[in-house]
């Protein structure tokens, strides 16, 4: 109700001032001459359509604009000058329906204070001014900030539109990296298992079948034996060397591994419905297995807290590589708290990172922020 009253505050603003010059014209010409039935059907119908030409389009509006125009043209000819003050309305009124005109235009009427009418001067130019300023205010001022708070709507929208497009992209995209690295970490391990299975398989197969003959030759061929024995003794000896140098070789990378971890503890808070958002800057490839332990068992122990007490609705984990430094920081949007108190989980925290030469800042003012500063 409140925002309807104040879109159309105008039109009730216009409506006064037509009656209030109405009845003023209408008292001027009962105290000169007296009113007729005439005079009463004309203001009334100059009432009228003045009044109900908001109802229609620009078009109509304009035509319902003129014929008012055409009435009080008719008071003014049959009735005489005391009808001359609703001129200065009328030319107002057909003035605002061509808003491309330049608000210079609505000083025109003014022109009209200098006809010899009932009215002194200084009541026709008062009138013919205020009116002025009014139309001028409403179709000029008032037009333009509703104009440039549209645009600023529109323009709010569509950023909101694009920082929804981007957070789902960035989800997509975290699920498409999540994946990768699960789907590289599966690939490993089958691969590990076929080399193993080829390389183990075949050594274990050959020292069972020379076992078996060396429990034949035993008490018939003890030195043939013997000679069995220590070729299946080799023979494992190389295979156990075979099986370190493929576990040396396939063991996946710590960061790979690291960073599978980190995708998945933000789907898991993803689908716990707590938006988790992880954003990596730099050269991760600087960073030290060491250095990765610690990384990740603070941002799952802040993580942990912040799904915990923070009633938090997002989480961003940041990960910056600088020139010898790396800079990992953990957000989020919840209550924060007033004072900070070390239990075990953050006195861990500040433990592994000062035994790797770092530093641990808390941000508690804007929700709550983990800050970890690693030396490379």
């Amino acid at each position: 109700m409140n925002e309807q009253i104040r879109n159309s505050y105008f039109i009730f603003v216009r409506l006064v001032l037509l009656l209030t010059l109405s009845a003023c014209s209408v008292m001027n010409e009962l105290k000169e001459t007296g009113v007729s039935l005439r005079i009463l059907l004309l203001v009334s119908f100059y009432i009228g359509l003045m009044a109900v030409k908001e109802l229609f389009r620009l078009p109509v509006k304009r035509i319902i604009t003129a014929a008012g125009a055409l009435a009080w043209l008719a008071l003014i000819c049959f009735e005489g000058m005391s009808f001359w003050l609703l001129g200065f309305f009328t030319a107002n009124e057909l003035l605002s329906l061509f808003p491309e005109l330049d608000f210079k235009w609505y000083f025109v009427p003014m022109i009209g204070t200098l006809v010899e009418s009932p009215y002194s001067f200084p009541v026709q130019l008062v009138t013919a001014f205020m009116m002025a300023i009014l139309y001028i205010q409403h179709n000029y001022v008032v037009a333009g900030y509703r104009k440039q708070m549209k645009e600023d709507v529109l323009t709010e929208q569509s950023l909101k539109k694009d920082m929804r497009e981007k957070e789902s992209a960035a989800r997509a995209e975290l699920k498409r990296s999540a994946l990768q690295a699960e789907n590289q970490i599966l690939e490993e391990r089958a691969s590990l298992s076929q080399t193993l299975h080829d390389k183990l398989g075949h050594n274990i197969n050959g020292s069972i079948y020379q076992l078996e003959g060396v429990k034949i030759l035993m008490d018939k061929d003890p030195e043939k034996a013997g000679q069995m024995v220590q070729a299946v003794i080799d023979q494992l000896r190389t295979g156990m060397d075979e099986i370190r140098a493929i576990l040396r070789k396939e063991r996946p990378d710590k960061k790979d591994l690291a960073l599978l971890q980190l995708y998945k503890l933000c789907e898991d808070c993803n689908n716990k419905g707590v938006e988790t958002d992880f954003q990596r800057e730099g050269d991760i490839s600087q960073i030290s297995d060491g250095m990765w332990e610690v990384i990740l068992d603070n941002a799952f122990e802040a993580v942990s807290n912040a799904m915990k007490y923070a009633r938090c609705k997002h989480i961003d984990i940041r990960l910056l590589v600088m020139n010898k430094m790396v800079r990992c920081s953990i957000s989020d949007d919840g209550v924060g708290c007033k004072e900070i108190k070390d239990g075990m989980g953050i006195s861990g925290m500040r433990r592994r990172v000062r035994a790797a030469g770092g530093t641990l800042d808390f941000e508690t003012e804007a929700g709550f922020t983990v800050t970890m500063l690693l030396p490379m």
